[in-house]
């Protein structure tokens, strides 16, 4: 095996290993600040907005793959894809949705910088539906990836730590199962 092919797996790899620790961040941060009541408001707020950023790495990640089924979307794409994709696109709107909520009702972020948070049921409402669609739309995307999950979490955890599991893994990209 030459050079450059160890290279490639190596950063396939090293993004398979990034990426699956961008997923588990948002899932478990999301978890954690889906119920304010178990963090507190101040760590839930913060808890959101870090996982906002933690979304916004994960997009980036997998920007090539969204702007090339963006293109591709009403031509020639599996309908795999094209799934993947509109429940991805619903996904993002209802956690924009969660954050632009949460932080306009913010009582621990927006005192800090000087502005008062808005009242009124109607933003409850929107936080609260738009977090629970948000969790089924992460069980469905959890689902229609769980594949990838399966054998990146096989890969990247298991097979470093346990040298017997080593010998089951075929190839560091997951055999090639599609990232996004």
């Amino acid at each position: 095996m030459d050079t450059e092919t160890i290279t490639k797996r190596k950063l396939s790899g090293s993004k398979m290993r990034t990426n699956l620790l961008l997923d588990i961040g948002v899932f478990v941060g999301f978890l954690f600040a889906y119920e304010p009541r178990a963090t507190g408001i101040a760590a839930h707020e913060w808890l959101g907005m870090a996982v906002g950023v933690v979304l916004i790495m994960h997009l980036l990640l997998h920007w090539e793959w969204i702007t090339g089924v963006t293109r591709r979307f009403f031509g020639k794409l599996p309908g795999r894809d094209r799934l993947n994709y509109a429940l991805n696109m619903v996904l993002f709107a209802a956690f924009t949705a969660v954050l632009f909520s949460g932080l306009i009702q913010s009582e621990s972020i927006l005192p800090m910088v000087g502005l008062q948070p808005a009242g009124g049921g109607f933003w409850h409402w929107l936080h609260a539906f738009a977090a629970d669609l948000v969790l089924w739309l992460v069980a469905v995307h959890i689902a229609l990836h769980w594949k990838w999950l399966v054998g990146a979490f096989r890969n990247c955890i298991i097979a470093p730590l346990w040298p017997a599991a080593r010998r089951q893994v075929k190839h560091p990209a997951v055999e090639a199962v599609e990232v996004e």
